[in-house]
């Protein structure tokens, strides 16, 4: 699942991004609403996590303008003010939920959560072969066989099924999902593979996840 959050307090920014992260989602930052507006149009995305009061334009006009141009984007709308009139303005705007600062970070997931939950028909099962990754519930299976995934390991599959027949490289592959300047001396995406090969592959006729010599790696069925 891929979340844009928008927010112009780089520590919070940086919490929210860091603590996202951890629980394997692909996370991406803007610092005002002209950027977000403009990282919109370049990417798809499964959630914002939007700050009231922003450069350049606001949440209520970055989520408004969204919602004229047709995007259904689901928006959880940040703000420091706990005022009900704050509150409508987002909801009739655009918004879909609300969260006031200072907030726990458990809270936020479950708000995140509750989104996906709402559009469950609009984010689909990931498959390629009998492979399957359900991004709002976090869950794959090969086959009938329930498959258990690390963060990193469930964040490395849906990115490489979501690029299906696609040569991803271990440059590629390490700024998606650690979101780290590749150093060529590690080997963390080998690493990674080759766990996934272990639960994914091991055993089956099949195999998914595919060496591309030169290049880095492939999941196609």
């Amino acid at each position: 699942m891929k979340v844009l959050v928008v927010e112009d307090e780089a520590k919070v920014a940086g919490f929210i991004k860091k603590g996202l992260e951890e629980e394997a989602y692909s996370v991406d930052v803007a610092s005002d609403g002209a950027e977000c507006l403009a990282m919109v149009e370049i990417n798809t995305y499964d959630a914002l996590i939007l700050d009231l009061m922003l450069p350049k334009k606001s949440g209520i006009e970055v989520v408004s303008e969204l919602r004229r141009a047709g995007n259904n984007v689901p928006v959880l709308m940040l703000t420091a003010r706990d005022t009900l009139e704050d509150k409508v303005m987002g909801l009739d705007a655009g918004a879909d939920d609300y969260l006031t600062k200072p907030f726990a970070f458990q809270e936020l997931l479950a708000r995140i959560r509750s989104l996906f939950r709402r559009g469950k028909a609009e984010i689909n099962m990931l498959r390629v072969a009998d492979l399957s990754l359900d991004p709002a519930t976090r869950k794959v299976k090969r086959g009938d066989s329930d498959i258990t995934l690390t963060t990193k390991e469930f964040a490395l599959l849906e990115y490489m099924m979501r690029n299906e027949g696609r040569a991803l490289s271990r440059t590629t592959l390490s700024e998606q999902v650690w979101d780290i300047n590749f150093d060529r001396t590690t080997n963390v995406v080998d690493v990674y593979i080759n766990f996934l090969r272990n639960k994914v592959d091991k055993g089956k006729d099949k195999p998914l996840i595919h060496t591309v010599r030169g290049v880095g790696y492939m999941l196609k069925g």
